[in-house]
């Protein structure tokens, strides 16, 4: 018996407009452009459709009728990742969680609140100061990224020395599986050992086992009179001698570094003004709660101490709340700033204490292979976060400069490996990291990793390709 045909696009569309309205389905270029793609610029988006259903039971829909009309589905959030999770190159329906943005059933007591997937991080920040509560998983892109994204990639950001991942904060999801069943998992408990925990499963999944539409997050005390320093450092040695001192006397919200190159981009693309009038090949920004006057002195006695050991060479902290905000600018505005250069990024981390090391064997490596590459470092030391990022020259063909950092990129995984590293810290790994995957694990896991996704994804509609090719 010969196979039935496939559908055509036009009776796919068809199809999905029945679910969700003839208005809710788009195939104009303008569309596939913006919702095919995340922030990498690797792959060029050519997806069939994108559509935008408004309730679970659409979402649960759409998903039944990929696994009948043998159609891939893209997850669509806020598409600020940067490993290509996000993006649609072969054909496939991009679902787009923008018109779920729904906050509901906030529960003082439980310090809970149930987020559609499409509810942007910073309406559920604004959402949480509102009510005398806080939301900390905090990143440059909060103004734009989505809680659904978050949670498949398991966000951190800036403030993971303190608060965590999104996985801490995630109290129970609503997800459709890849073969279109619904499952609520841990309902907003506490303490729940009955079993698996499933949800944990589908945190930094990808979209690869199935739709995330809806979570439970848990909110916490806001924290009081946020105060940073940002240092000037000579080495790195110097920098993890800064957080190995702050950190045992003081409870830090924050340590992040950056390179005098970030810094540089970021003033000039910015208009930020420098910290400090002397330069330092690199910075720590540091931040705390200065909830006394005690603390405060405690602070200063610190950085001085810290001085007179030799680690910083110059030093400010904020006085007020723009003062604030302007140090972390310096380091939030990175990313946004060095985007016009086509950077090639890779996300890598490793224990704390082999920061240093693991620093400068990466940087010594590129800059041999590539010496005129400009390198811009930054980073979340406080959880042995590294971000590399490689500026593609003005004059160089985008292809032969990804080419050329995806030959260096061996390299870089080779270090990661040896000591004993991710590949992915954060943003997941997606289409431009799954070659890479065996340096951080094993054979035996990505075998069962597989084994998994059959399980949700039976037919593997689910964001095909990302993490691992089936």
């Amino acid at each position: 018996m010969s196979a039935s045909p496939l559908p055509s696009s036009e009776a796919i569309i068809s199809e999905l407009q029945a679910i969700v309205g003839n208005d809710k389905v788009r195939s104009d270029a303008e569309i596939l452009l913006s919702h095919g793609r995340d922030w990498t610029k690797v792959h060029t988006p050519a997806p069939l459709a994108v559509v935008f259903p408004r309730t679970t039971s659409e979402v649960q829909a759409v998903v039944k009728l990929a696994n009948q009309l043998e159609f891939a589905i893209v997850p669509s959030g806020g598409r600020t990742g940067l490993s290509g999770g996000a993006v649609a190159a072969n054909g496939e329906v991009v679902v787009s969680f923008d018109y779920m943005s729904h906050i509901s059933d906030f529960d003082p007591i439980d310090r809970t609140v149930v987020c559609q997937a499409g509810v942007i991080t910073e309406q559920l920040q604004n959402f949480a100061e509102e009510h005398a509560l806080f939301y900390p998983v905090d990143f440059a892109s909060a103004g734009s990224s989505q809680i659904g994204g978050n949670i498949a990639t398991n966000a951190g950001g800036i403030k993971v020395i303190r608060y965590g991942m999104t996985r801490d904060w995630v109290a129970g999801l609503k997800v459709v599986t890849g073969n279109g069943d619904m499952l609520e998992l841990n309902r907003g408990l506490l303490k729940n050992n009955a079993g698996y925990d499933l949800r944990q499963l589908f945190i930094g999944a990808e979209g690869t086992l199935g739709l995330i539409v809806e979570a439970t997050m848990q909110l916490t005390r806001p924290p009081k009179n946020l105060t940073a320093f940002v240092l000037g450092v000579e080495d790195f040695s110097g920098i993890m001698s800064l957080f190995n001192r702050f950190q045992a006397e003081m409870d830090l919200t924050a340590f992040e570094f950056f390179s005098e190159q970030a810094l540089q981009k970021v003033v000039a693309h910015s208009k930020v003004p420098r910290p400090f009038e002397s330069t330092c090949p690199y910075y720590a920004l540091l931040e705390f709660e200065c909830l006394n006057d005690e603390v405060e002195a405690q602070a200063m006695a610190l950085f001085e101490a810290c001085v007179e050991e030799g680690w910083v060479t110059d030093g400010v902290m904020s006085q007020s709340l723009e003062q604030l905000k302007n140090l972390w600018r310096l380091r939030e505005d990175i990313s946004e700033t060095i985007s016009k250069w086509t950077p090639y990024k890779n996300d890598i981390s490793t224990i704390i204490s082999r920061v240093p090391d693991f620093l400068e064997s990466v940087e010594a490596l590129v800059s041999a292979q590539y010496p005129d590459f400009e390198i811009i470092w930054f980073g979340h030391i406080g959880d042995g976060n590294l971000h590399l990022n490689i500026l593609k020259p003005d004059d160089m063909d985008k292809d032969e400069f990804f080419d050329k950092c995806g030959t260096v990129s061996v390299g870089v995984f080779e270090i990661v490996a040896k000591f004993g590293g991710s590949v992915s810290a954060e943003h997941g790994v997606g289409l431009l990291k799954k070659a890479y995957l065996p340096y951080s694990r094993s054979e035996t896991e990505i075998a069962l990793m597989r084994q998994i996704k059959q399980v949700f994804d039976p037919k593997g509609i689910m964001n095909p390709g990302k993490i691992f090719d089936l």
